[in-house]
């Protein structure tokens, strides 16, 4: 009877313990959209992923490409938050009816800084056309910055036809294109990206709320960034928000209502959360291998990264990372600091997941003669 309870107990332990050593990661949750992306914002690592290239219409979303823009412009000193924009005819909110408007009025004089928040806060698309027209010179000529930001960002789908995002038969994107601009917001233009936290905005005695409703959600905490609605487009939401050491980036593109965008948004953002994490396995300068250096003044090296490690694993799975360190050649002096010489294979569970060049974190000078010479003959039987 002992003897089966102790087989029994090792059965149990053996199961526990393996149950640990495996990271069970479910599927990805459905998701009631035309299409959606859910990424790691410092690894790029894609968590969830539905018709992330398929062509949609982006809607008030555009207005990320202009808020680029103008994050870019203050930054190179081209134009600053106290420049006063005098509001054209073109820009008028009355030539946008029924739609999301900051309510500039034609002849008044606006701050770029609260142009800014009436595009960024309030989706304006008068506001829009007006710092199109400040930095541009017509929208037209706006336009054509804002689809040569988009080629040099990688959106290889993307096109875009006006400022705002109503209408236009020219205005196309994806969800994965939608995401490398989120990025490339909260990269690039930290300051300009900070706005879409602000939850309200009053302008000419007008307070408007920002529509981004998981601003106010306690549970995650969501620093952004845009709706966007169109009847043709449908409800769309792009968030962003931070757990931990983890920024992940959500679009939600195409839904049938303002509380299914936000409802899915928040279920991807919590399945990244749960199940996943962004770590830095290695520091920059971890000894990884001392191979042996052929004619040079000393006799091995030490090998380690000269870059940030950071990888996207499942939650719990950083002692189960192996290391291969690759050589791609056999080593001889002299040899720089920094110096290229292979490369670190990390794995998980038989998957490699990621791949660092491995450098050399000293410099190696030539033996003298006699050590060059031994050398010589010593690699010609290896």
């Amino acid at each position: 009877m002992k003897t089966v309870t102790r087989c029994f107990a090792f059965v149990v332990a053996l199961l526990f313990s393996q149950a640990e050593a495996v990271s069970v990661v479910p599927s990805p949750p459905e998701v009631n959209a035309k299409g959606h992306i859910l990424v790691d914002f410092d690894t790029g690592k894609v968590l969830s992923e539905h018709n992330a290239d398929m062509l949609l219409s982006p809607a008030s979303l555009t207005k990320m490409m202009t808020a680029y823009i103008i994050g870019t412009e203050l930054k190179s000193g081209n134009i600053s938050e106290t420049d006063k924009v005098t509001i054209s005819e073109q820009a008028w909110a009355r030539n946008f009816p029924g739609s999301s408007l900051m309510f500039i009025e034609v002849g008044t004089q606006v701050s770029v800084a609260d142009l800014n928040r009436g595009i960024m806060v309030q989706s304006g698309n008068d506001a829009c056309v007006a710092m199109a027209e400040h930095i541009a010179g017509s929208e037209s000529a706006f336009v054509d910055l804002m689809n040569a930001h988009a080629d040099r960002l990688g959106m290889r789908s993307t096109t875009f036809g006006n400022s705002h995002g109503l209408q236009h038969p020219d205005q196309r994107t994806t969800p994965r294109d939608m995401a490398i601009l989120s990025k490339a917001l909260i990269r690039d233009v930290p300051d300009m990206y900070a706005l879409y936290s602000e939850r309200e905005f009053t302008y000419n005695n007008i307070r408007q709320y920002n529509r981004n409703s998981l601003l106010w959600d306690r549970n995650l905490a969501v620093d952004g960034i845009k709706t966007g609605f169109t009847s043709e487009a449908g409800f769309s939401l792009i968030t962003s928000a931070t757990r931990d050491d983890m920024r992940l980036i959500s679009v939600v593109m195409g839904t049938p209502s303002e509380q299914i965008r936000a409802q899915e948004n928040r279920k991807l953002l919590n399945y990244g959360f749960r199940f996943f994490e962004t770590i830095t396995p290695f520091p920059v300068g971890e000894v990884f291998a001392e191979p042996r250096v052929w004619q040079g003044e000393a006799d091995s090296v030490r090998l380690g990264l000269s870059q940030q490690s950071l990888i996207t694993i499942p939650r719990g799975q950083q002692r189960n990372l192996k290391t291969e360190v690759q050589l791609e050649q056999r080593l001889v002096a002299p040899l720089e600091r920094g110096q290229v010489v292979g490369r670190l294979q990390l794995s998980l569970n038989g998957e490699v997941v990621a791949e660092y060049p491995l450098v050399t974190l000293e410099p190696v000078e030539r033996g003298g003669f006699f050590k060059r010479l031994l050398d010589y003959l010593r690699m010609l039987f290896i």
